[in-house]
């Protein structure tokens, strides 16, 4: 337990700028102080005494806003920042180094027992207010953004985000855990494909009536002027999903 303990003094410092001393880590993250006593309550689950535990972790709860279930299994190098609205039910578990983020939810589904809350692999990033839900396994160096709903298993080295959760990357190049708001934007990226897919429509359209037009006024196609749409220069579009500069990249 007291190497846990140390594991987890160490990665607050190893991940977070703001940590400037012994003393302010242990008095003023509430995310460490939970996790010590969750290890204690988890002692004392093991040795059979299920209601000193659980009174444990209510008073957790109230004193750091994060409770987490005495039965949960939580690794080495575990942080949870800020902390707030962390819920971690019974059944989970939270592999090594992993970084939780504020109102992060490892929660059940369904009345029955045995395994039914997440098991989150080494090195798992959840973004703020992310939701884990089910007996499902989330794979290492997986990075979960903030605001998404996952209830599917995730294969190891992906990015999910949505409602549902989905899977938008997977590789194996290696990940910065304090990068957890650097996701791409699926949403704007289907809308931006398909609004450019209109706009050659719409060019296709204009050709062909001004070439029906041509042929009445008795002009060749070499007169034909190709014009374009204008959707995605509509200042609400452009608003939505941004502007693309010359090096394709999107300025938000």
């Amino acid at each position: 337990m007291l190497r846990s303990i140390r594991s987890d003094f160490s990665i607050i410092k190893e991940r977070d700028p703001a940590a400037r001393g012994f003393l302010e880590i242990i008095l003023c993250y509430p995310g460490f102080q939970a996790l010590v006593l969750h290890r204690i309550s988890h002692k004392l689950w093991k040795f059979k005494f299920p209601l000193a535990p659980r009174l444990l972790s209510q008073v957790t709860r109230s004193f750091t806003g994060i409770e987490i279930h005495p039965a949960a299994k939580i690794g080495q190098g575990v942080f949870i920042d800020h902390g707030m609205g962390v819920v971690i039910g019974e059944t989970a578990e939270v592999g090594n180094r992993c970084l939780l983020y504020q109102g992060v939810t490892l929660g059940g589904t369904g009345k029955h027992h045995g395994k039914r809350h997440p098991t989150l692999e080494e090195n798992v990033v959840v973004g703020a207010g992310a939701k884990v839900l089910g007996a499902i396994s989330v794979g290492t160096n997986t990075r979960i953004g903030a605001g998404s709903v996952v209830v599917k298993d995730v294969a190891a080295n992906s990015t999910v985000v949505g409602i549902p959760g989905r899977v938008v990357h997977q590789s194996g190049v290696k990940i910065n855990p304090l990068a957890h708001s650097a996701l791409p934007d699926t949403e704007a990226n289907v809308i931006r494909n398909l609004m450019e897919r209109i706009d050659q429509l719409e060019n296709q359209v204009i050709t062909i009536r001004t070439f029906i037009k041509s042929i009445k006024q008795e002009t060749t196609s070499k007169d034909l002027e190709v014009l374009e749409s204008q959707n995605l220069r509509d200042k609400e579009i452009i608003d939505f999903i941004g502007n693309i500069d010359k090096d394709n990249e999107v300025n938000i």
